[in-house]
């Protein structure tokens, strides 16, 4: 995807979590997904990434996809950014840097989330941090391997992966 491109895309995705109703998705509609102690979890994200992560999992139903890890997955792919959470300048920031010096932005992306680097740690370490914040509410190795690995494009012939990344990187 180009520069523009990618710019273009997350202007998009920022006016969606602005339009994106302020009211939280209901624990009603998280329970089938989650446990208790994973909706305390995903609480914890910021209502951009809550309205994000829903978008994700209605995309994955709407897809016929129905495995309970994957849906649970979509739902917590993103709370690894509670550690380090991200503004828009932040994310601007990233999408430029990782475009414009791919190889610095994922050495910047290294070591603590402060300074700077904070934006391009978040971005590099989210999935990571996430997976071991879903593995210590309960959440199955699955699930787990799924937050861990939502970034990696590299990781193939997982059909589930695959599924989550496309919906992930068009939401």
């Amino acid at each position: 995807m180009s520069l523009l491109s990618r710019i273009i895309y997350r202007s998009r995705q920022f006016q969606r979590a602005l339009r994106s109703p302020k009211a939280p998705v209901s624990d009603t509609i998280l329970l089938p997904f989650l446990s208790p102690s994973q909706i305390v979890l995903f609480r914890r994200m910021h209502f951009f990434e809550q309205a994000h992560a829903f978008k994700v999992l209605q995309s994955l139903r709407q897809a016929g996809h129905t495995d309970p890890d994957l849906l649970a997955a979509a739902l917590l792919h993103d709370v690894g950014k509670i550690l380090a959470p991200l503004s828009l300048l932040d994310r601007v920031l990233v999408v430029v840097g990782q475009r414009l010096f791919p190889r610095a932005a994922r050495r910047w992306g290294m070591g603590a989330a402060r300074g700077l680097r904070r934006p391009f740690v978040t971005a590099v370490q989210h999935p990571a941090w996430g997976a071991d914040l879903a593995s210590a509410a309960g959440a199955s190795a699955r699930i787990c391997e799924l937050i861990r690995c939502h970034q990696d494009h590299a990781a193939s012939g997982d059909l589930l992966l695959a599924a989550l990344q496309g919906v992930d990187d068009e939401s």
